[in-house]
């Protein structure tokens, strides 16, 4: 799960289907906040409008303040709606490739100890734990690797897409060619232009949605392997301890924490400590 970050060109107030106000955008940076910790910066208003517009139009709203009054008084399922309207999920098969270098070194050094449990926490649209149960394959040289990946995120949309596996063309371009023709089928017909992972891929996920800013995470582990990349710079560094404090309750004592190359845990080495580039592992330290 990751906040949009490309802002939409400016617009002017008189230009506006919809009155936009400061009271009106604060209210929306409060009710983000408190629902998955995301802090959005006034420079994401434009953003803001353009994607909740789509929500007062699908409802028939004639103003924000309406749309938020009913959202908070009577939310229901339009607060999903809410929340995935306000995060996009830009990610790609194997991005950052040195951490499945680690992971392909880990899982194997760990081979002969039973299942291995691996954790994707925001899943996004599923190429992330993908990538982890191609990489599982490849280090065990089978389609039945001894492994079980989680896959988790607070938008349902992306859940149901990362579920269904499958994807436009250009998504797998830059893979190395041996891997696509082990690990996707080419569509043809009416499904010319895409592809989808084989179904041994799948089974080897479980897609859960789970929101980060829960009190507890019912997910069970320990896990080898915790992948929560390029989500953590969206959140406050107090609601990064606490999300990083409930985090390593899941990992076993040599698990790893991947994270993404712009995230620093400086103010959090009483929980987690760095043991490579961008890896973590439990400070011993750390409560239970």
């Amino acid at each position: 799960m990751s906040p949009v970050t490309t802002p939409s060109a400016p617009a002017s107030a008189n230009s506006r289907e919809f009155d936009f106000g400061d009271r009106d955008f604060r209210r929306i940076c409060d009710l983000i906040y408190q629902r998955v910790g995301i802090s959005l910066a006034p420079a994401k208003r434009d953003m803001v409008y353009g994607r909740l517009s789509r929500r007062l139009r699908a409802l028939g709203m004639r103003s924000f303040e309406d749309y938020l009054n009913q959202l908070e008084a009577h939310g229901g399922d339009e607060w999903q709606a809410f929340t995935n309207a306000l995060t996009t999920n830009l990610t790609a098969f194997f991005r950052e490739p040195h951490h499945f270098e680690k992971l392909n070194e880990e899982l194997r050094a760990r081979a002969g100890h039973g299942t291995l449990q691996l954790w994707s926490c925001a899943a996004s649209t599923g190429e992330e734990p993908y990538s982890m149960a191609i990489t599982a394959c490849e280090a065990f040289g089978t389609l039945k690797p001894p492994v079980r990946i989680l896959a988790t995120d607070v938008d349902t949309q992306v859940l149901a897409t990362a579920s269904r596996g499958v994807y436009a063309l250009d998504r797998v371009n830059g893979l190395d060619l041996a891997i696509k023709k082990r690990y996707f089928q080419r569509g043809s017909g009416p499904n010319e232009g895409q592809c989808r992972v084989i179904p041994a891929l799948r089974e080897l996920i479980e897609f859960r949605p789970l929101n980060l800013l829960a009190p507890r995470y019912d997910v069970g582990g320990p896990y080898d392997a915790l992948f929560c990349r390029n989500v953590m710079i969206y959140f406050d560094k107090p609601t990064q301890r606490g999300i990083l404090s409930r985090l390593i309750q899941h990992m076993g004592d040599d698990g790893l924490l991947y994270t993404g190359h712009s995230e620093n845990y400086l103010h959090a080495a009483d929980l987690i400590q760095p043991c490579g580039r961008t890896l973590y592992k439990r400070n011993p330290g750390a409560p239970a």
